[in-house]
């Protein structure tokens, strides 16, 4: 088998990260690797004892530009470029007096890191890597003769290579540059977010839709979708303990509920990312009332407004205890110690809050040590949807309750008299709170909270008689189904279904509309002197 290693007897570094350059530092000392580096690069490197050769003494011309231009040279390029296994690249190099690299170390400017500082836009421009990427890509591209590192995680594995005498493989040489070029993949599609965000298409550029077409919004839904999320860990398992699972974060957001600060209990689990998510989004739904969500299963088994957060959990939980065992809780208020009392003997998995007072978070940790307490700031709202397809991606705006039909004044009232003022409460909850349960939705709602809910049935007069039935059973026999009102997340495509809810008791319905059969539905609420909204929107949840 023919050996492929190639010795690191030349080294280009240019990190503008320096931790953990020691480690190279003292492997081309003891190696007497000759090394060209770049600016602050060399200064760190000097300080070391690396006996540096700047790069502007290899060009022969000084940096310029603020820095914008110092690499960017054939004296540079072609080293790292010139493939040694060509006689005529290396006969080139010798003909223009140009040494070949046999290692590239670079690390890019730290462009997300200052978007998220809340930098201006000169200062983000100026942290847009030109000669960096353009190094790693030229190494990359040579990996028949040269190594490209952008990982400092494998700078012990090069000091070792280089200290032993025996370089790199082919092999791993590729592998490096598979790295590398993901390296600036991420980087150019964090750019690209960036940009589209804010600069946007200008008016005076005319449209390229075809005639009769809608014009394509290209800063939300682009020719070519190049958003990139970071690796942040791995975890136990996914959906099942069969499935491998890792989490991953957006470079550019520091503030989504992927980023939450645990401050207690076991490690979180793919299945508690997703419930959790569901139910910090769906007490958000509510704000800026204080309110609760349980969720089960990535669905609601209660949610509820309340005067204090202790009173909001308590309406919450009472929905549905029975599937509130092992649930996850999220609260959109500071978490007390009154509430921290009431989820204290209930079996939970996870908590989510924007606080938590400190006897709260004291009672939490210290009695209920598996509980994960998730401190998470509140969401942003308009973020894009993603959902993975076999072969592709949907993209779509998330659903929010900001539709011209969630404003309850531009309701129609087609059944029966106009609902006094706390029934209509009870409307606007109920209507906000269907949105976070998966279709086909129906939920019962008395007292600014759930009562009965009736999810992901595959006809919509199942979930009428589910969300009765768990009204009617999970309370001690209560009939909660009696006075309460209704909300169905899409149009009753039969008069059946609103048949089910007002023969349970139900006094008001509120629903979107749009059936063919909307009079059979109409006149059935009308004969039974049952109040019917009309919103005109619907919140389907798949």
């Amino acid at each position: 088998m023919t050996n492929t290693n190639r010795p690191i007897r030349r080294a280009l570094v240019s990190v503008f990260h320096k931790e953990g350059i020691e480690v190279l530092a003292e492997a081309f000392i003891k190696a007497g690797t000759e090394v060209v580096s770049t600016g602050s690069t060399a200064a760190r490197l000097a300080e070391l004892g690396v006996a540096v050769t700047e790069v502007s003494q290899v060009t022969g011309f000084p940096e310029c530009l603020d820095g914008r231009v110092k690499t960017l040279d054939p004296h540079i390029h072609a080293g790292i470029l010139a493939d040694m296994t060509n006689p005529d690249h290396a006969s080139q190099l010798e003909e223009f007096g140009i040494k070949p690299f046999d290692l590239v170390v670079v690390n890019l400017y730290p462009f997300a890191d200052t978007v998220r500082s809340g930098a201006d836009e000169a200062a983000t421009i100026e942290k847009i890597d030109i000669g960096g990427p353009s190094m790693v890509r030229g190494a990359a591209k040579n990996s028949a003769t040269v190594a490209i590192v952008t990982d400092p995680a494998d700078y012990a594995l090069v000091a070792g290579r280089i200290a032993d005498g025996t370089g790199f493989s082919l092999e791993e040489r590729r592998w490096l540059a598979g790295k590398a070029f993901a390296h600036t993949a991420s980087y150019d599609a964090t750019i690209n977010e960036w940009t589209a965000k804010h600069w946007p298409k200008p008016a005076t550029v005319a449209s390229a839709a075809a005639e009769g077409e809608e014009e394509v919004n290209e800063a939300k839904f682009p020719a070519t979708f190049t958003r990139t999320w970071d690796r942040a860990h791995t975890l136990r398992y996914g959906e099942n303990s069969h499935q491998q699972a890792a989490l991953y974060l957006d470079p550019l957001d520091r503030t989504g509920f992927a980023h939450a600060e645990q401050l207690g209990g076991k490690p979180m689990s793919y299945n508690n990312y997703v419930d959790a998510d569901a139910a910090w989004r769906a007490v958000w739904d509510m704000a800026p009332a204080i309110a609760v969500a349980v969720v089960k299963h990535n669905n609601p088994c209660g949610l509820a407004i309340g005067e204090t957060a202790a009173d909001a959990h308590r309406k919450a939980h009472a929905c549905d205890p029975v599937s509130a065992y092992g649930g996850v809780i999220a609260c959109n208020s500071t978490v007390t110690l009154e509430m921290a009392e009431s989820v204290r003997p209930i079996f939970t998995e996870v908590i989510v809050a924007p606080a938590y007072d400190d006897d709260a978070l004291e009672l939490l940790r210290t009695k209920k040590k598996n509980l994960r307490i998730l401190k998470v700031a509140e969401p942003v709202k308009g973020r894009t949807q993603f959902r993975q397809i076999d072969g592709g991606l949907l993209v779509q705006d998330m659903d929010l309750i900001d539709a011209l039909g969630d404003d309850p004044d531009s309701w129609k009232l087609v059944s029966g008299e106009p609902a006094d003022e706390a029934t209509l409460k009870d409307l606007v909850f109920a209507w906000r709170a269907v949105r976070c349960v998966k279709s086909n939705a129906i939920l019962l709602a008395h007292d600014q909270a759930t009562v009965g809910i009736g999810m992901g049935q595959v006809n919509r007069v199942d979930s009428c008689h589910l969300a009765v039935e768990r009204a009617n059973t999970l309370a001690d026999g209560a009939d909660r189904a009696t006075g309460a009102v209704a909300a169905s997340d899409a149009f009753f495509p039969f008069a059946d279904g609103a048949e089910t809810l007002m023969a349970a008791g139900v006094k008001a319905i509120v629903q979107p509309g749009g059936s063919i059969r909307d009079e059979e539905v109409i006149e059935a609420a009308k004969k039974a002197g049952v109040t019917m909204y009309l919103t005109g929107t619907r919140h389907f949840f798949h």
